[in-house]
């Protein structure tokens, strides 16, 4: 069975560490985290840490890694996630809301999900979009297509 070397921690970043685990004013992630690094300086085994502070071995793996590479702070702190691309701009969602406001097509008492999905669709708005897309711009305009009295469009 492999066993790393154990790392080794610079007396700063070791103070830094017992201080930010006795004040305890850190999320429960990052406190394990650094309850993770002093046991890899201290020469504990992989298994042994995991069973300690209850996490998995390709944690323990992942904040040694972390730390290596990019230092105590990459550890102490969490990489902040790329923003997602919008499926529908504003305009779009504007065009959208239109649609939904206007008289529901022949053949159908309202709009549905995927009447509306079809309609944008065919409209040239966007090139395909899913109905939960749909729902959740509706939703946060407080639109229900199915209702009569939904407060965003007069009848």
């Amino acid at each position: 069975m492999f066993i790393p070397q154990p790392i080794c921690l610079s007396e700063q970043d070791e103070a830094r560490l017992s201080v930010f685990v006795q004040r305890g004013k850190a999320t429960v992630r990052t406190l394990k985290r650094a309850q993770v690094l002093l046991k890899l300086q201290a020469d504990w085994t992989p298994a042994e840490i995991a069973d300690a502070c209850d996490v998995s071995l390709s944690t323990v793996s992942n904040i040694r890694r972390r730390y290596l590479t990019g230092g105590l702070d990459a550890v102490l702190t969490d990489r902040q996630q790329e923003r997602r691309r919008q499926a529908l701009t504003g305009e779009q969602q504007a065009h959208l809301i239109a649609v939904a406001c206007t008289d529901a097509p022949d053949g159908h008492d309202h709009w549905t999900l995927r009447l509306l999905a079809g309609k944008v669709v065919a409209l040239g708005y966007v090139e395909h979009i899913a109905v939960e897309t749909i729902r959740s711009v509706l939703k946060k305009t407080i639109l229900n297509p199915g209702s009569i009295r939904s407060g965003a469009c007069r009848r």
